[in-house]
């Protein structure tokens, strides 16, 4: 009898210890499940500009109050001396050096007029520090920090191209009390905005790509997966990420040879990464915004300054259906429309002295 006992708990302790061995291996199974998942979505940490395993800092900085880098450069004429001071917000996947209105504004219109132009590298971007903390308050409130410490004074023009005149909108809602003018060139829309009909947002997502609506829905609704999204093998990703030229339409196509100087910087765009850059971008411009761009109030109400948006009638890139439903519900906007021309257009000859006239005369 003792020995038939005995032989029960030594199965019963048997039974248990593989119960037992067999969690474990479910619980270390999980867990190394968990890394791998982890390991592929998380990015790589960026590599900081003048750390020892980061690029060297060759652009004059400013130290922000969070400590942050910002990189700038300036153009046209010497600041002091200016009468007009811009600060020029850069499009998606470029830097400071693209600063398409003072590389392509004559120098008759420059020292005539007496204007100076201020370009930076957003965060993340080429030799500015990343903001993991980045919001589209946090964009403007750099812009008005870098407008300070080189006191380019009380009030200053703004103008941002693409994804650039997207920030221009936070501009307009976080510091209008900064602002003499802003201009937005051919900016970037979120599909959803809450101001749009959802049968006008709807019928332009569905005329991108299907890897772009792809990437964006990645971008919007599950960002965390953003970073594995771009860089993965198995699907197609963003068109504008994997610089897909064919995308661009004919009058954009004749204007890619004026380009050809980015191949100049272009290794500096991602240097510290494309999460902290590219990727970040795609996040704040496509996500939740907190405020409405279609419920902003006239920055100025006593005509004291302006807000101008150009876009192009054959631009693909942006919709130009969503461009003009944002026209027509904020009425102090002055909308150019211009025929003829992508998303490319300020690189036409003449055309930034003309969106500088319109500006400032």
């Amino acid at each position: 009898m003792g020995g038939k006992i005995a032989a029960g708990v030594n199965r019963e302790i048997s039974a248990t210890a593989h119960i037992r061995t067999a969690k474990h291996r479910d619980r270390s199974s999980s867990k190394l499940t968990s890394a791998c998942v982890y390991r592929v979505v998380q990015p790589a940490p960026p590599k900081l500009c003048g750390s020892p395993d980061g690029p060297p800092v060759t652009a004059p900085r400013i130290k922000l109050r969070d400590g942050r880098h910002l990189a700038y450069k300036e153009h046209g004429v010497p600041r002091g001396a200016a009468k007009y001071k811009f600060v020029y917000v850069h499009g998606f996947d470029s830097c400071r050096h693209d600063a398409i209105v003072a590389n392509t504004l004559s120098m008759e219109i420059v020292e005539d007029l007496g204007i100076y132009i201020v370009s930076f590298d957003r965060p993340g971007y080429a030799e500015s520090d990343p903001n993991p903390k980045r919001t589209l308050k946090s964009m403007a409130l750099d812009i008005e920090e870098l407008a300070d410490q080189l006191e380019l004074g009380s009030k200053f023009y703004v103008i941002g191209f693409s994804m650039g005149g997207q920030v221009i909108w936070s501009c307009i809602k976080y510091i209008p009390h900064r602002l003499a003018g802003a201009t937005l060139l051919a900016p970037v829309v979120n599909y959803w905005w809450p101001g749009f009909p959802a049968n006008l947002s709807k019928e332009a997502y569905y005329k991108q790509l299907t890897q772009d609506q792809w990437a964006l829905r990645v971008a919007h609704y599950a960002p965390w997966l953003t970073y594995w999204w771009n860089t993965q093998k198995w699907f197609p990703v963003s068109s504008v990420i994997a610089k897909r030229t064919d995308t661009f339409s004919r009058p954009d196509k004749e204007l890619l040879p004026k380009l050809a100087r980015r191949k100049n910087h272009m290794a500096q765009v991602r240097q510290q990464g494309e999460y902290e850059s590219i990727h970040r971008d795609l996040i704040v411009g496509f996500g939740d915004w907190e405020f409405d761009p279609m419920r902003l109030k006239n920055p100025f109400p006593n005509n004291e300054g302006s807000v101008h948006i150009w876009h192009g009638d054959e631009d693909i890139v942006v919709p130009l259906s969503l461009q003009r439903y944002i026209a027509q519900r904020l009425e102090w906007v002055h909308y150019h429309e211009l025929p003829g021309a992508g998303h490319m257009f300020p690189y036409a000859d003449g055309m930034c002295d003309g969106i500088i006239k319109a500006v400032l005369i």
